[in-house]
């Protein structure tokens, strides 16, 4: 598209609209995309769309894409997969933080642990400590003991359903729109509107 004009706006998310609606009152789009509203505990998903909503027009859309409760299974699985990949995805933090932070982390003294809660749509991941073991950190001049099976919170993974997905609206100012499902209904674009 050579003739779509491009203008960034380096700022946090609701800084950022706060400035593009003090400079431009066109009616506007947001695009908040690839489920990333997940990684957030409902009550910070909230506050973060309720800060997004402030900064915008009534009439404004904002297009968010959820991650969409499906079969207990399936997602535990996920997180959990025969592969390894989410296992190693968390792993690798421990990895990064010998590597950028000078700690000494023994990487195979840690498990993955994931658990889903499909009444709550919340998938957490932990690194179990395997013994009890004390890991440097030179940037911090810090050394912290683990127990054995003392847990480190690595990820949080929130799924939605459509109630959820209305309540959130209802709390922070908006209303939904439209539905955007793939061909499964395991996730949804939703598009919402600033209400007046």
């Amino acid at each position: 598209m050579p003739s779509l004009s491009i203008q960034s706006v380096n700022k946090p998310y609701d800084e950022a609209i706060v400035s593009i609606h003090e400079r431009d009152h066109n009616r506007k789009v947001y695009l908040f995309l690839g489920a990333n509203i997940g990684n957030f505990i409902p009550a910070a998903a909230e506050h973060f769309v309720a800060a997004i909503a402030a900064g915008m027009d009534t009439g404004d859309q904002l297009l968010i894409g959820f991650d969409l409760k499906k079969d207990p299974r399936l997602v535990q699985a996920a997180y959990d997969d025969p592969h390894g990949i989410t296992r190693d995805f968390n792993l690798n933090l421990l990895v990064r933080l010998n590597r950028e932070l000078g700690a000494d982390f023994q990487v195979d003294q840690f498990s993955h642990y994931p658990y889903y809660d499909p009444e709550s749509g919340m998938t957490k991941s932990y690194l179990v400590s395997m013994n009890d073991q004390d890991v440097h950190i030179e940037a911090l001049h810090k050394t912290i003991h683990f127990k054995r099976w003392e847990l480190i919170h690595t990820e949080v993974s929130q799924k939605y359903d459509v109630a959820m997905i209305e309540k959130l609206a209802a709390r922070t100012g908006l209303e939904v729109v439209q539905y955007y499902y793939d061909r499964k209904y395991y996730f949804a674009d939703v598009l919402f509107r600033k209400k007046s």
